[in-house]
């Protein structure tokens, strides 16, 4: 059984997974001069990962459920509040994670985007798909779009803020 919007969720599968090894790659150009790795770098690997693999499932979800046979309007419900909730739970805690791991909150631009923006489509989607409208796969799949962008925006609002950063190069070793 074929879903709609299937090949477009394989395509964004395949373009946020790209993303997690291209990011985690512009991360080690700090470390390849010479540089510690930073708290902040290490949260934003993590961060990005955690996104991207998130993002991930949630595009995988859908056609994985149609394996099963089921109704696609359950299959979008139930990918709807699958990929939602814990999507939602990651991105209006992330202020509170940065902070934690950081020390200090993310920049106003990141949080308006990343947390604010995402959230939104986030809920949004959850909403519109519960509520039983029309089109509840384009609703999906553009939650989807939206938070891989959200991401990508913050993680090059990271890199612009880490390769800002002083060079912590390593004490030299004894001669």
């Amino acid at each position: 059984m074929d879903i709609k919007g299937a090949a477009f969720l394989f395509t964004l599968a395949g373009l946020m997974i790209t993303f997690a090894g291209l990011s985690a790659l512009l991360l080690v150009l700090r470390q390849s001069a010479g540089a510690r790795v930073s708290r902040l770098d290490r949260y934003i690997a993590k961060t990005v990962m955690t996104y991207m693999f998130s993002l991930t499932a949630g595009a995988l979800l859908p056609p994985l459920l149609a394996l099963y046979d089921m109704p696609e309007d359950l299959i979008w419900r139930v990918a709807g509040v699958g990929f939602a909730v814990p999507m939602a739970a990651l991105q209006v805690s992330y202020p509170v994670r940065r902070r934690m791991a950081v020390g200090s909150a993310p920049p106003f631009a990141v949080y308006a985007i990343f947390v604010v923006l995402g959230s939104a489509a986030t809920l949004a989607m959850l909403a519109y798909i519960v509520a039983g409208f029309e089109y509840r796969a384009a609703a999906y799949i553009s939650a989807l779009t939206v938070d891989f962008f959200t991401v990508i925006y913050g993680f090059v609002a990271a890199l612009d803020i880490i390769m800002l950063q002083p060079l912590e190069l390593p004490d030299p070793p004894p001669l």
